[in-house]
């Protein structure tokens, strides 16, 4: 049997080389990753010294090459096959190496999401990363996601791991995210946390695209209304009242009140925009201080019923993540630390605080939870019986299922009350003014045959 010369990273993260003998090079890989080490690079002993010479991309095989290619090709039509392998050999070489680095800020959800499939895939395929990053470099034809992968790939070669690379990206790579890749890199496993990761991110993204889509129609209908609104007290109602001006009629209270309101519209527009703007940024000046941020944190988290869906989504989201943690060996109490920030609420970050440090003193994560009044008491529950089953994980995947359906009943209801309030606002301002040139109109008649 042949020998393969390695390149990996072990669970400290530290790099080792070695030799192992197997039958092909999918075998020395198996046998690489059973001793919990990440594969970097791995070539023929006796091509060891050639490929030293030579970009680590150029020595992916051309089996791989093709393997990659079509991998790649099904999963999304956006990325270019390869048109020869040494070909493409090349590019990698040119596109990696050579050059100075690209830099990226931020790329969008699925650009994110598309990265991580790939990649998932590629390692499930049997590529080392090094030759999975060299092949994103190649293939991947947005300019963002092409920079992330050769800046990645430049990293490795650089000597440094896959979590250490990604913290250079905090506006693309959460702590959470740089956590499981870490861990990943530590159990010998990191093509599995990729596929979960891929497999959370969608998750998510489902989970926020649901709410959007259900609530953008209530939210067409709130601007719609305030629009028809100002349509009809700044151009019907000034052409209606002009005329009951001139006849110099008494007018009835209502109509008086529908004139001097538009008066106060077209006259005093600039005033009102003016007290507006003032109120909104002595709004965010309040919301700025500690304790003001807060108060309006404590008010979104309670207010009847629109309060129901950021929470029931912190639920899904909170308990869908600590599972996918702790599944893939992170520690509980990093967990936490993680998580403090997922709900995006300072009142519900203190209380996560505060169930950490009960965690730290000893308590169970149920335990801790209770007195803090932030989940429900069937989360505690479902969350406590997972922790005496010893399948803490398995439970609160459960749990995120359980408040995801919840999540899209609150969707349901809060989107099927808020078009009716909308019409029932516009239909009573409207009917306002409908009354109100009415019985000006029904006056003036009266006067006139009286007369």
């Amino acid at each position: 049997m042949p020998d393969f010369r390695y390149t990996a990273r072990d669970s400290a993260g530290k790099p080792v080389e070695g030799i192992v003998t197997a039958n092909d090079r999918a075998g020395a890989m198996s046998q690489i990753e059973q001793k919990r080490f990440t594969p970097i690079k791995i070539v023929p002993a006796d091509a060891a010294m050639k490929a030293v010479s030579e970009s680590p991309a150029k020595a992916l095989p051309a089996s791989s090459e093709r393997a990659a290619e079509k991998t790649l090709a099904k999963t999304d039509p956006k990325v270019a096959p390869a048109k020869t392998s040494a070909a493409s050999g090349k590019n990698a070489t040119s596109s990696s190496a050579s050059g100075p680095i690209p830099t990226v800020s931020t790329i969008s959800h699925s650009q994110q999401y598309l990265f991580c499939e790939q990649l998932a895939h590629l390692l499930s395929a049997g590529m080392t990363l090094d030759e999975s990053l060299g092949v994103l470099v190649k293939r991947l034809k947005q300019p963002k996601l092409q920079a992330l992968s050769r800046s990645l790939h430049q990293s490795l070669i650089d000597g440094r791991s896959l979590s250490q690379a990604m913290k250079d990206f905090p506006k693309i790579f959460s702590s959470l995210f740089v956590n499981m890749i870490s861990a990943g890199e530590a159990s010998g496993s990191l093509s599995l946390i990729l596929r979960r990761l891929t497999t959370y991110l969608a998750d998510i993204k489902s989970l926020r695209d649901r709410v959007q889509q259900a609530l953008m129609y209530p939210a067409f209908l709130v601007v719609a209304g305030i629009g028809l609104i100002l349509v009809f007290m700044t151009t019907m109602v000034p052409q209606l009242t002009s005329f009951f001006k001139d006849t110099g009629a008494k007018l009835p209270a209502v109509t008086k009140m529908l004139i001097d309101a538009n008066d106060v519209i077209t006259g005093y527009w600039w005033a009102i925009l003016g007290a507006i703007m003032g109120a909104v940024m002595l709004f965010k000046a309040a919301v700025a201080s500690p304790a003001g941020k807060l108060a309006w944190h404590k008010f979104k988290w309670h207010v009847p019923v629109f309060s129901r869906i950021p929470r029931y989504r912190f639920y899904a989201q909170f308990a869908r993540t600590l599972g996918t943690l702790t599944e893939n060996g992170v520690t509980l109490l990093k967990a936490l630390e993680l998580l403090e920030d997922v709900a995006d609420n300072e009142y519900v970050r203190l209380r996560m605080v505060q169930i950490r440090a009960a965690v730290v003193d000893g308590a169970t994560l149920s335990g801790a939870s209770a007195p803090q009044k932030i989940f429900p008491e069937m989360f505690v529950d479902m969350m406590g019986v997972g922790e005496q089953t010893g399948k803490f994980s398995d439970t609160m995947n459960l749990i995120a299922d359980v408040y995801e359906r919840e999540l899209d009943k609150q969707v349901q209801v809060v989107s099927t009350l808020i078009p009716p309030m909308v019409m029932v606002v516009i239909a009573a301002v409207i009917g306002v003014v409908i009354y109100g040139i009415l019985v000006a109109v029904f006056n003036l008649t009266s006067g006139v045959r009286t007369r």
